[in-house]
């Protein structure tokens, strides 16, 4: 076998943020060799990001909330692209997992008499996500490191995978991956991996993700043979910071309009009752005050326009931005100081409030706001079975971000943190179930030195391109051509761009030593990134009609007859990035009622 440092597990997890974490806790749990192998820090994962809450029907605000309530808000949300299974599943058993979060020490915000808090949230009928301030996914990281650790599950910390390695059949067993400290190479040989690995929105150049989101696992996934559904789906958070330039994209948690916070432009209106669309209409509210007003939507529940679903909020802002109603800095307002007192704002979102004092100088607790849209989230990813998390390479598991079909054409603020912990959970159960039944790992030597020597190249090539050149292309074609608003003639540009990209990235130089060479790491994170915007290219231009985080200015309006019953499936069966359309899995009838129902 290789003389790479090696080692050998039931169950390796790619990834150390609330899916990786618990997908091991799991396996553990269930007897099987687990580790965990992560490119950051443990604790340092990008679900620390996730500021405003997990979304529980937990009732703890509203009693009439319940699963079948939040299932039905989630599939709305992803315009009924989601697949019922998953969304049924997620709704179902998030309180449970939030309960275990609990147990095992996690600190949650209480309403007066005691039980967990929940608030509002865009695209949610009733307050129903527990948090921590606006902390929940620094809380949540912090819980389930301390359960692992206790655990006593082994972590590879800053350790890059390069690829997945196969058995002859071309079932997974295991991952060849590198020390990012030293650049040494590691094989990793087990019988199930589980794809933890977070999003992709690095490829764009303004994005509210940390710099480990790079698309690693969709581009692992697909090379290895698996499907990745829904790509075409990127959502963008309508709340990022617009200034100053060093921070412009970082998040701005929806907790700020969960709890009381307005958009208004540079009229100093609230333009968001201009955007209602209809499903959510059904007579507007004028004549309250002002900071009161909202609309009454068809079960007479009354909610401010500023908490709808993310991709409407986000469309309506680049509207009022393209017609010369923005923020000088080319965002516009986002207001919680006139309707909050300091002390309040502090207290609810302290995170918040140190960000815009420390990076922009702006004292939430007397001036408003800038924030316009920001890359945040990719609703597609692999193709895995609701019940199990296994992808459609045997013995190859994917949960959370990178995960496709939970959330259709666009995630509800509060989702991906239950996503996290129910399918996280699955994905334990079902790796190690997996694991305790197949044969061992028998990776194939000629592929593991066929992957080291396309790293080592990058190293000692002297001709060729400088990789920091090719990742900003990528990042302004993205930007510019695969954004909010898509047409078929820009994501043609875009697709014959990232040909001339992939062409120049396959002749890349980063010469020097392998430790602490950045050059060298960006090059081989640039091969994800090409593979899985090509992936978001292809089926953007395949998808023509508007919905959820896909909006096509040539083709406005969903098209429910067709692409309202198809998910597009990205693969390389052929070598090449194909795209397909799949028919959704058909709904039951006793969940299809509860639509009609809600009429």
């Amino acid at each position: 076998m290789s003389s790479f440092e090696t080692h050998e597990y039931d169950v390796i997890v790619i990834g150390a943020g609330g899916a990786g974490l618990r997908a091991a806790i799991e396996s553990v749990a269930l007897g099987s060799k687990t580790a965990v192998i992560t490119k950051s820090l443990l604790g340092k994962a990008h679900t620390v990001m996730a500021e405003g809450g997990i979304a529980a029907a937990m009732g703890n605000v509203y009693p009439e909330d319940n699963w079948e309530v939040h299932f039905r808000d989630t599939m709305r949300g992803g315009k009924m692209l989601n697949n019922w299974r998953m969304a049924q599943l997620h709704a179902q058993e998030t309180p449970d997992r939030v309960w275990e979060l609990e147990e095992w020490g996690a600190v949650f915000d209480r309403t007066g008499d005691g039980k967990i808090s929940q608030r509002d949230f865009g695209g949610h009928r009733y307050a129903r996500l527990a948090h921590v301030g606006d902390r929940t996914g620094l809380e949540m990281i912090r819980t389930l490191q301390q359960k692992a650790v206790a655990d006593g599950i082994e972590v590879f910390m800053e350790c890059s995978i390069l690829k997945l390695l196969t058995n002859d059949d071309g079932s997974v067993c295991g991952a060849l991956g590198y020390h990012r400290v030293s650049g040494e190479y590691v094989v990793f040989k087990a019988k199930a991996v589980v794809l933890a690995t977070g999003g992709l929105g690095r490829s764009w150049k303004v994005t509210s993700n940390s710099w480990e989101c790079t698309g690693d696992g969709h581009a692992l996934a697909i090379w290895a043979g698996a499907e990745l559904i829904d790509m075409e789906f990127i959502q963008f958070h309508p709340t990022g910071m617009v200034w100053p330039l060093s921070v412009k994209g970082l998040l701005v948690t929806e907790g700020v309009r969960g709890d009381g916070g307005t958009l208004r432009n540079s009229d100093g209106t609230r333009f968001m009752f201009n955007y209602v669309p209809e499903m959510f209409r059904a007579e507007t509210a004028d004549t309250e005050e002002e900071a009161d007003r909202w609309y009454t939507d068809k079960k007479g529940a009354r909610r401010t326009p500023d908490l709808l679903p993310r991709d409407e909020v986000a469309r309506a802002i680049n509207s009022e931005v393209k017609a010369g109603r923005g923020s000088p800095h080319g965002g516009v307002f986002l207001d919680i100081f006139s309707r909050r007192d300091p002390e309040y704002i502090k207290r609810r979102l302290p995170s918040m409030y140190h960000q815009f004092k420390q990076l922009a100088g702006v004292d939430i607790t007397r001036e408003a706001m800038e924030i316009g849209p920001t890359c945040h989230y990719a609703m597609g990813g692999v193709r895995v079975d609701p019940d199990t998390a296994e992808s459609t390479v045997k013995g190859l598991f994917a949960c959370g971000e990178v995960a496709g079909g939970m959330h259709g054409s666009n995630r509800l603020g509060g989702n991906s943190l239950g996503d996290l912990l129910v399918f996280g959970r699955r994905a334990g159960i079902g790796a190690s179930q997996y694991a305790s039944s197949c044969k061992e790992p028998s990776p194939q030597e000629g592929e593991i030195k066929s992957i080291v020597a396309e790293a080592d190249k990058i190293l000692t090539s002297t001709s060729g391109e400088n990789p920091f050149d090719v990742l900003h292309s990528l990042q302004d074609t993205m930007n510019e051509l695969v954004g909010i608003i898509r047409v078929e003639r820009e994501l043609v540009e875009a697709k014959d761009a990232l040909a001339k990209l992939s062409d120049r990235a396959r002749n890349l130089s980063a010469p020097g030593n392998k430790g602490y060479n950045t050059g060298w790491h960006h090059a081989l994170d640039l091969r994800c990134q090409l593979t899985v915007a090509q992936c978001v290219t292809l089926a953007a231009l395949e998808r023509k009609e508007s919905r959820g985080g896909h909006t096509r200015d040539d083709f406005p309006g969903p098209d429910k007859d067709h692409f309202g019953k198809v998910n597009l499936a990205c693969s390389m069966a052929s070598g090449e990035i194909s795209v397909t359309e799949t028919p959704l899995p058909e709904m039951p009838a006793e969940l299809a009622r509860l639509f009609e129902e809600a009429k």
